[in-house]
């Protein structure tokens, strides 16, 4: 099922373990951020990855600024006395 508010992510128990993915690809959002903390440019992963489009590298990037977001919202709120 495509991700409601990330519409170029799937997340399917049947794709890649239920990994969040690059809609219509095997490609998870984990893989191409460790590609790209490893050094590999956006133009390098658009290259090695032919079926990667700009947008969906993007979308990857979003979602995980998402995540990372949501995250720590929920820390401050724990940690407010």
């Amino acid at each position: 099922m495509e991700h409601p508010e990330h519409p170029l992510i799937t997340i399917d128990p049947e794709i890649m373990s239920g990994k969040p993915t690059i809609t219509e690809t095997r490609l998870t959002v984990e893989h191409l951020l460790e590609d790209l903390a490893g050094g590999l440019s956006p133009d390098e992963l658009l290259e090695a990855y032919p079926r990667l489009t700009r947008e969906g590298l993007e979308a990857a990037l979003a979602y995980a600024a998402d995540l990372v977001r949501a995250d720590a919202e929920r820390h401050l709120e724990h940690a407010a006395p």
